[in-house]
């Protein structure tokens, strides 16, 4: 399975880092594209991000043309920007374009948003979005499995995404 990783400007890049770290220690093919607004995120929320596999800004990387989609692509975490940009069809730079690819594709497409209260603006581009096949499961941590530390909490997430995509792991967060 051949996935593809954004990290936006969204509060919770650790949202990203983990799903990458996980996605590639479980053996799967995964690429990484992170936004500049995710790097400054990253920088004023103390975490340290992978290496990029594309640029940004390179609307010429091969997640930009259908014949190179992958088989899943998740934005985590998504901005309300990059939603918005998704949901109306404006792919000007490298992961909004790849988002754009992959549902006229038909692939799965995956928006971790990390964002509260939604305005009807947002409800309606997650609307959009569901529509056109997307998958809008936002950074909502349950409490049910009594978490200890915010590390359960972002497990729980990291999990739940895994779930969607149908990505076999070790399952922390028990669900029964």
């Amino acid at each position: 399975m051949k996935i593809l990783l954004a990290i936006t400007g969204a509060s919770g890049v650790i949202y990203g880092k983990r799903l990458y770290e996980k996605i590639k220690r479980l053996g799967h093919n995964i690429k990484l594209i992170i936004s500049e607004n995710a790097k400054t995120v990253a920088e004023l929320e103390g975490v340290s991000l992978p290496n990029e596999d594309y640029d940004y800004n390179d609307i010429a990387a091969p997640p930009s043309s259908g014949s190179s989609a992958p088989d899943v692509m998740i934005i985590a975490p998504c901005s309300i920007k990059t939603l918005g940009k998704i949901a109306n069809g404006i792919g000007d730079d490298l992961i909004t374009r790849a988002a754009e690819v992959c549902l006229k594709e038909r692939k799965q497409v995956i928006l971790v948003v990390r964002e509260t209260p939604l305005s009807y603006i947002t409800i309606k581009n997650m609307k959009t979005v569901t529509l056109a096949g997307g998958v809008i499961l936002p950074a909502s941590p349950g409490f049910y499995h009594n978490p200890k530390s915010v590390d359960d909490m972002i497990e729980y997430v990291v999990e739940k995404v895994l779930n969607v995509v149908g990505i076999e792991h070790e399952k922390k967060i028990k669900w029964e």
